[in-house]
């Protein structure tokens, strides 16, 4: 089996050890009981196959709602809900409208209601009621991107433009209670900052967020100014929380792949947070270092890189490590590194990531594609695709971070 291969079996195990059924129904055991109405509302990458799973655990159907997702990310149909596709990671029309539609199938809600609430990442961008225009908030989502900010960085500053994030939408369903089943998507699972927290009160300051403008130099009106400024919800006694699922079960499936391929597994970190490329760099050191081992190694490291946008090119945060990773180890025998993300999309491309191994910087010069100028412009996408190292999974049913793995094969 070449690298390639055991890089594609490393993958479909960690993925298929994180999709969300499991925990999902695991969560449901603690749904409390209602005399009223079920409405079921699911926002995020995951949120078809959470919903799914929802609707084949609980004992009664549901009375109504809606599952909002990206583009895509829809397997079909799911009885007694509304399918919703719209953009990510910028929000579209679709998106205001799905989520409209969300905030009317709550409001008229009673204390004897309850609201089943299924989020996972990427709902930042899905499930928007902006306080501000659509093109202001739009347009700093952009910026947010562009600049190189973290993800919690970004829902500081978003929750305060929205009127569902933050715990907003939490009030809306008030004086019906929300049992809120959250898939982690950030390092260190913070339930404020998981699409930015739309049932859950929030811990970041109006302090923390106009910090974040001053440090990145974020152009804003004097409206968003404004509302950045106030504080959001502190306490929501309507809500129940339970956590599933995190980039730490995508590292321990894929430590137990790698362990069964013959490797000698070891887990770096579960959150990795840091330029892509500097990651991808870290990578090829370690893959030098070890050159002169014995047995076969694989290191592993789970969390979700930045990109900061330089050029316009196509490509992610995940081809970027694979790519960047592909000068250090150019030459080196039986040596890889692969990076994906686990919703199965890297960037605004079809891609969930990227492959690269001791040829893949020579095959690269061959063609004439210099891989410091293809890093400067962010194109790392038709790179990868003319070395024959994109990784497309197609839209995976979760979202638990990302991945990186270095492999030695000895």
């Amino acid at each position: 089996m070449c690298l390639r291969q055991e890089a594609d079996r490393i993958i479909k195990a960690a993925l298929h050890a994180a999709m969300p059924d499991t925990a999902v129904k695991k969560a449901l055991k603690d749904l409390p009981a209602y005399s009223g109405r079920l409405v079921l509302v699911a926002v995020g990458k995951a949120a078809w196959q959470m919903a799914h799973a929802a609707l084949a655990s609980l004992e009664k159907p549901v009375d109504g709602g809606i599952v909002i997702t990206k583009y895509g990310h829809s397997r079909g149909p799911l009885p007694g809900l509304e399918i919703r596709e719209a953009g990510h990671p910028v929000p579209d029309e679709n998106t205001y409208l799905a989520t409209r539609r969300a905030v009317a199938l709550v409001e008229p809600l009673g204390q004897e209601d309850l609201v089943l609430f299924l989020l996972s990442g990427g709902g930042s961008a899905l499930f928007e009621q902006p306080l501000v225009s659509q093109e202001e908030m739009g347009d700093l989502t952009r910026q947010l991107l562009a600049c190189g900010a973290d993800i919690v960085q970004m829902n500081t500053i978003r929750k305060r433009l929205s009127g569902v994030k933050g715990g907003r939408f939490a009030q809306l369903c008030a004086p019906a209670r929300v049992f809120s089943v959250v898939l982690s998507d950030i390092i260190g699972d913070p339930l404020d900052m998981i699409a930015s927290g739309p049932a859950y009160p929030d811990s970041s300051t109006s302090q923390a967020a106009l910090e974040i403008v001053r440090r990145y130099g974020l152009t804003l009106s004097g409206q968003a100014m404004e509302l950045l400024r106030r504080e959001t919800p502190k306490e929501l006694p309507n809500v129940i929380t339970r956590i599933t699922g995190s980039v730490r079960q995508l590292c321990a499936a894929a430590e137990a792949e790698c362990l069964s391929l013959g490797y000698q597994p070891v887990v770096l970190t579960a959150s990795l947070c840091c330029q892509a490329r500097e990651a991808g760099s870290f990578l090829a050191s370690i893959a030098q270092y070890h050159q002169d081992t014995q047995d076969s190694l694989a290191f592993l490291a789970g969390g979700e890189t930045v990109v900061q946008l330089k050029g316009k090119g196509k490509g992610g945060r995940n081809q970027e490590i694979a790519l960047s990773a592909a000068q250090g180890i150019g030459g080196l025998k039986n040596t890889a590194v692969f990076s994906f993300g686990s919703d199965g999309t890297d960037g605004p491309t079809d891609a969930a990531g990227g492959y690269a191994d001791g040829n893949t910087q020579a095959l690269l010069l061959a063609q004439g594609i210099s891989i410091p100028e293809v890093l400067d412009n962010n194109d790392a996408y038709p790179a990868l695709q003319a070395a024959d190292g994109l990784i497309l999974t197609g839209a995976t049913g979760t979202n638990v971070n990302d991945l990186s793995v270095l492999l030695i094969r000895r």
